[in-house]
């Protein structure tokens, strides 16, 4: 028997020893997710924030700047200083919008689409793996508890975002 098949879920679930738990279990899972794409993003010298912009240009080609910054939820002036790295570096092209100039739509490059797709790929395989052994019921669960999580007007947002169909690359 599995370490994790012996963890049953508590019908008590809303006391504080079981919360404590799915709050730690949050922290190991977040430590071992990130684990692998930390180690690739080390040897570029770049972090996280830089790992979440790469997947997000990935995910929406010809994003503006502005809706980068709605997803994110960083400064501006952090993410210029994270998109500043990954243009100079050849990871992220920003063009001008063509009716309207002022707008900065970014696209990854190949260099950028080769590393977004070795970040992406780690992280795949370990959700992968995770969710055939939970099954489909609990990944839906899994699911509902994350969107749960986060606040209203983020939870509408993320869900519109989430049946929303990603724009394919020109």
């Amino acid at each position: 028997m599995t370490e994790t098949s012996r963890i049953q879920a508590n019908p008590l679930f809303l006391r504080e020893e079981e919360l404590r738990q799915g709050i730690e279990l949050l922290f190991y899972a977040y430590r071992d997710f990130t684990s692998e794409p930390d180690a690739v993003l080390a040897r570029l010298d770049f972090g996280r924030a830089h790992h979440r912009t790469v997947y997000f240009v990935g995910r929406y080609p010809g994003i503006t700047v502005s809706g980068l910054l709605k997803i994110l939820r960083i400064t501006k002036q952090s993410l210029s200083r994270v998109l500043r790295q990954l243009i100079d570096q050849g990871y992220i092209e920003q063009k001008s919008g063509s009716s309207d100039r002022r707008q900065r739509l970014l696209t990854l490059t190949e260099k950028g689409q080769a590393l977004e797709l070795e970040l992406t790929t780690r992280q795949a395989r370990r959700m992968a793996r995770a969710y055939r052994e939970a099954g489909a019921v609990a990944v839906e669960g899994f699911r509902k508890v994350l969107l749960g999580i986060l606040d209203d007007d983020n939870r509408r947002f993320v869900e519109g975002e989430l049946t929303r169909e990603p724009p394919h690359a020109s």
